[in-house]
């Protein structure tokens, strides 16, 4: 029995670990670019872009700039909380977090190849307008966390800031930016990637991934809501998971199921969610969770109804080989060991951030 329980327990890490690898170094890589964001966008030049307001311009930038950048969900973490954390409002920050990891030019080019055009422009509209009814709901409904920096507040106390900030040189900003996204923000973010990532794990072997198949694999037994449980519990990325939802829709399952499940499982995940909760507010994980949930079902059934009954599968193998082959020209793959070296690293900052709790709450305790 004891035996059994460590096996499932190494099956457990075993499994987080392999997901944590395949974020990993985008997430490191996010550090950095966020750090950059934090030092060169203070809230006072956001509050004078778009971006740093209610408007609809600035949720609708925020979608086409995370349209172009082909990062997965857990990639964009540190990019939307640096956002956030610089004076952007909650619309466009959770509307970049949206669109960046569910569409991208890769992905739309894979899409087209694997699943034909209806499906492609079905779900190239919903990966650009999904993010912005997102962003605008966020924005009208999101309270006191719709921004930080609201305006009138701490004018007085951020302007010896600004001036001082202005005396520093570009070198200076690098180095402050990235002290910053390396000492603060990466550990508030490993500790969650990574209690997230197990949770994950711990999931992924409760529910034996040959019972999804087999779920998956029955057109007939398919629900949107079990593809959205599915997919939202799964790590998925929009590229890597293209050819497995092409051969689900080839195997009879019905054209809706794509597009839920690449909505649902390339916006969601849990890391991000938990993350969302503890750095933006509760309301905002749930607002951000629930809209993508209804949403994606409501796309999903959409889909069913305008492409059912009649539906025919593109499932050619020479034009699959032919897109893959493409789309691999754009892809950029991280080696094994790199993956390693900076999931050790996403641990080890997560194992800083347990280290700083336990030695808060001790001296909460001797106080």
């Amino acid at each position: 029995m004891l035996l059994e329980f460590f096996s499932f327990l190494k099956q457990v890490v075993l499994s987080s670990f392999d997901m944590l690898g395949t974020s990993s170094s985008w997430m490191l890589l996010s550090f950095m670019i966020a750090g950059l964001l934090h030092e060169f966008l203070s809230p006072e030049k956001m509050k004078r872009s778009s971006i740093g307001t209610k408007k609809v311009s600035g949720v609708f930038w925020s979608t086409i700039s995370g349209a172009l950048i082909p990062i997965c969900s857990c990639g964009t973490i540190p990019l939307g909380i640096s956002l956030y954390y610089s004076g952007a409002y909650l619309g466009p920050t959770l509307a970049f977090m949206t669109s960046s990891p569910m569409i991208n030019p890769i992905a739309v080019l894979l899409s087209w190849g694997l699943l034909g055009p209806q499906i492609t422009v079905i779900y190239i509209i919903t990966g650009l307008v999904a993010p912005m009814i997102i962003g605008i709901v966020a924005n009208k409904f999101g309270g006191k966390e719709v921004c930080l920096y609201p305006e009138g507040e701490n004018q007085e106390d951020s302007s010896p800031i600004l001036l001082e900030e202005e005396k520093m040189s570009v070198r200076q900003k690098i180095k402050s930016g990235l002290h910053w996204s390396f000492t603060e923000l990466a550990v508030t973010v490993s500790k969650y990637a990574v209690s997230g990532m197990l949770i994950a794990g711990l999931l992924f072997n409760i529910v034996p991934q040959s019972a999804i198949q087999t779920y998956l694999g029955n057109p007939g037994f398919i629900s949107l809501f079990g593809i959205t449980v599915i997919a939202a519990l799964m790590y998925v990325c929009a590229v890597g998971h293209l050819p497995f939802i092409a051969a689900i829709v080839a195997s009879g399952a019905a054209p809706g199921v794509a597009i839920t499940f690449l909505m649902a499982g390339a916006a969601t995940n849990i890391p991000e969610l938990i993350t969302i909760s503890k750095t933006m507010g509760k309301r905002s994980a749930l607002m951000y969770f629930g809209m993508v949930t209804v949403i994606s079902n409501l796309v999903g059934f959409i889909t069913n109804c305008l492409l059912m009954p009649g539906f025919k599968p593109v499932m050619d193998f020479d034009t699959t080989h032919k897109t893959i082959e493409a789309a691999n020209r754009f892809i950029v793959t991280t080696p094994d060991w790199l993956q390693n070296l900076c999931s050790f690293v996403m641990i080890g900052y997560a194992c800083l951030a347990f280290y700083k709790w336990l030695k808060s709450h001790s001296k909460k305790a001797q106080a």
